[in-house]
């Protein structure tokens, strides 16, 4: 038996992109035509978006918790959010929380870890890229982060806020993600996080001169690893 993967959707394109990787990858890990149980439920993103731009992460906490209430009910075993931003809200109300989490930066740095790679250029959003998520989890396995300089981290978060989570894919945002991996390649990155869960729709492997962390499809592996085991 599998275990039921719950997924606390925020940003749609991110939240598909995971869901669809479990269900396409399902028959690497169970068999042909198998996948394990899954739902997902969302709330309006501006339940997320709007306190999120004032500061008020302990409302989307209470906001998360809610989803994962939702989900325990239905029957869900375990949880997993495409969102790297939100899990800033994730951290406080893990005791809480009525089903054991996958945290995304944490399944990030293992692959980090695991690949050997000792620098990484960050790209996600801009409280992401500022915020205390992913060196939490990169700092105690001694993988340095980079992240680009403010001007460029304030025109990542407008490409992601205007067009990546709208599922807009433009070629003047590759062209500057690519610019700014580029950067981090001449700093000495060894790879690139691509930890906004829309960027993995714009940025390819054959789009970028780093090897990339792709935390979508990362969480999603580790959710069916999860599940494949019962």
């Amino acid at each position: 038996m599998t275990k039921h993967i719950g997924i606390v959707g925020v940003s749609y394109e991110g939240a598909a992109l995971c869901y669809r990787t479990i269900i396409q990858e399902g028959k690497d890990f169970l068999g042909p035509f198998q996948n394990p149980e899954v739902t997902m439920h969302n709330f309006s993103m501006a339940a997320y978006h709007f306190p999120s731009e004032e500061g008020k992460w302990d409302q989307v906490s209470e906001t998360i918790l809610e989803s994962a209430r939702k989900l325990a009910h239905i029957g869900a075993e375990v949880l997993i959010c495409p969102d790297n931003t939100v899990h800033v809200a994730i951290d406080p109300i893990i005791e809480r929380s009525p089903l054991p989490w996958l945290h995304i930066a944490e399944e990030v740095a293992h692959e980090a870890q695991a690949r050997g790679y000792q620098r990484v250029g960050l790209l996600g959003t801009q409280p992401l890229m500022e915020g205390p998520v992913y060196p939490r989890k990169f700092e105690p396995l001694g993988i340095e982060l980079l992240t680009p300089s403010l001007e460029q981290r304030q025109q990542v978060h407008k490409y992601i806020v205007d067009e990546l989570i709208y599922g807009t894919l433009t070629p003047s945002a590759r062209q500057y993600f690519q610019s700014l991996i580029e950067q981090f390649a001449q700093q000495g990155c060894d790879a690139v996080g691509l930890c906004c869960t829309e960027i993995p729709l714009l940025i390819e492997p054959q789009d970028s001169v780093l090897p990339s962390l792709d935390s979508t499809r990362l969480l999603a592996r580790a959710a069916l690893r999860y599940a494949a085991a019962g």
